[in-house]
């Protein structure tokens, strides 16, 4: 009999350090990574453009004309640490679900936020937690819930931004507004 749970629990426990990726598009990719840079669990966060159809996209493609891309964060993470659904509830908490033009002072198609999910287990989450967010608010949440599609590193002077340029980082954040508007949104909301 122990050697049936032993070989049960080897067979449906995750490896440790098993490294899965989350795609979140939130705004600004600046503004994204480091909130999940933080979690135990995330050993990296790169800034990059997904969800478009034009190969190889550079920020000025993706800025200024019509790519269908959008700024997003990929998130390597140890699913044995930190579950998808804790990297959910921290994508939300750093969004406004609220706007269907883009994220904060950052408006159009490649600011807009989504969860691109990999698999079923993952649309499942997202949905779920989206519903939640929107009984608890009592109206609609325009994130949309799309499938993972090829992402695209952003260019280098992208990553890290808030590490490499602390103070322009700090200075973009706080004239975009986004602050106040996460504060007037989550402020004393519970997960």
């Amino acid at each position: 009999m122990h050697r049936l749970i032993f070989v049960f629990a080897l067979l449906f426990t995750p490896a440790v350090g098993h490294a899965a990726t989350a795609i979140f598009a939130g705004g600004c990719f600046w503004c994204m990574e480091p909130p999940f840079d933080v979690l135990e669990g995330v050993s990296e966060t790169t800034s990059g453009y997904t969800g478009g159809r034009t190969d190889n996209p550079t920020y000025e493609d993706v800025s200024y004309s019509d790519t269908g891309h959008r700024e997003a964060v990929q998130v390597r993470y140890d699913p044995a640490k930190v579950s998808y659904a804790e990297l959910l509830a921290v994508f939300w908490r750093n969004i406004d679900p609220f706007d269907d033009d883009g994220q904060f002072c950052d408006k159009g198609d490649s600011y807009r936020s989504a969860v691109f999910y990999a698999n079923s287990d993952e649309q499942r989450l997202a949905e779920a937690s989206k519903a939640t967010h929107e009984t608890h608010f009592g109206r609609a949440v325009v994130t949309e819930l799309l499938p993972t599609r090829r992402f695209y590193p952003a260019e280098d002077y992208h990553q890290n931004y808030y590490l490499e340029n602390p103070w322009r980082y700090k200075y973009y954040r706080y004239g975009c507004g986004r602050d106040r508007r996460l504060e007037a949104i989550w402020g004393g909301v519970g997960d």
